[in-house]
Formats: structure tokens, sequence, C-alpha cells
């Protein structure tokens, strides 16, 4: 969670409702970028927090020790690399399945500090989903690249991925850019839906 958020938090009440939406912000933020690359992110989160950019909730503090920055730093250089690899790449698309969105659930869970139980762990379950769609997602590009390409295109794909998922990191900072996002997202889909034309009127035969 932001050092700003936490402060305003203190400041007042009228604060904290708006503190809870930028976590949740955050949240949706290392989510995205956990869908592409498992360790980056919580390598990101522990740094930003050990820097005092950030505070995360007490039980995941560890994820700013030396060790867990360690383990996660060769994890995430691993990630990267491996996935620059064909054929390697989809076998850590496999075992990612569940890597990633476990990741996302505690990063997420990690980052909605002032969430009570059980709304942070059911918070952070439901982008732990939003993270395996963007991985299925992320996979499925992956194959058809493979098929189209023989395997050629998918070092770019996975740089732009890299690339994609850093900048996700750094929305947890500022997370305000997130929920305006979440809510453009939901006004186009509002607006879709609304000029979607319906189905042709049955035209009555006037009767003789």
């Amino acid at each position: 969670m932001p050092a700003q958020s936490r402060a305003g938090s203190e400041a007042g009440g009228s604060i904290v409702d708006l503190s809870w939406l930028l976590a949740l912000g955050a949240g949706v933020a290392i989510a995205a970028a956990c869908g592409l690359r498992a360790f980056l992110p919580l390598l990101f989160i522990g740094l930003a927090t050990r820097a005092g950019v950030i505070h995360l909730r007490p039980s995941a503090g560890w994820l700013a020790t030396d060790l867990a920055l360690l383990a996660l730093g060769i994890a995430a250089v691993l990630e990267i690399a491996g996935d620059k690899i064909p054929v390697v790449d989809h076998a850590l698309d496999a075992v990612a399945t569940l890597l990633r969105p476990a990741a996302a659930a505690l990063g997420a869970f990690a980052l909605l500090g002032h969430w009570p139980s059980p709304w942070a762990q059911i918070t952070a379950l439901v982008l732990a989903g939003l993270s395996f769609g963007v991985h299925a997602a992320k996979a499925k590009l992956r194959l058809g690249s493979t098929v189209t390409t023989m395997g050629l295109g998918n070092p770019l794909l996975s740089a732009v991925e890299d690339v994609l998922s850093f900048l996700f990191c750094w929305i947890v900072i500022v997370p305000a850019v997130a929920l305006v996002a979440i809510a453009l997202i939901a006004w186009l889909a509002l607006r879709r839906r609304a000029s979607r034309p319906q189905g042709p009127a049955v035209a009555r035969r006037p009767h003789p």
C-alpha cells in the first residue's frame, strides 16, 4: 500500500475508504503483473517496501527480507530468461498455471493492508482469478505465435510481456491509475452493451 495512502488513512476516518480503494487498485495491478510473470511482481513490491515507498500487511513483511529478495531475484531472472527459449516457454506456462495465480493472491493480500478479514482474503482470491485470466490469454497468444512463426516470434512476445509486467508493477505505486482504468473499462463495456443492436422486430401481418 502506498505510503501516502497510509498517512491519509491515519489522518482521518474520511480517508480510510479511499485508502482501501487505492489498495484495491494496487492489488489489481499486481495481479495483472503476476499473470505475466510470477516472481518479478513479488520482487518489485519487496524492494518497494524495503525502500519505504509502499507498506505491506505486517504478516507479509517477510517479502522485504534479505533472503526473500535474494530468492525472488534469482527466480525472476530464471523465469524471464527461460521464457525466451522456445519449448521451455510452454513448459513454464504449464507450471505457472497454478504458480502465477498463487503469486497474485499473495501479492494482492500483502497490499490490502487495511482491509479486514475475511474481505482481504476473499478479494485476494478473486484477484488470483484475474491473474489466471491474464495467464491463460498469454499462453494462448504464445501458442498461436509458435504455430504461425515456428517459435521465432516467441522471444519478442516474451520481451513485450516483461515490459507490461514491469509497467503493471509501477502502477502499484500510483494505484489511482488502476482505478481509472477499471472505471474506463466498465464504462466502455456498459456503452458497448447499450449500443448493441436489438434483434429484428417481427412484422405483424394485417388481419383480413
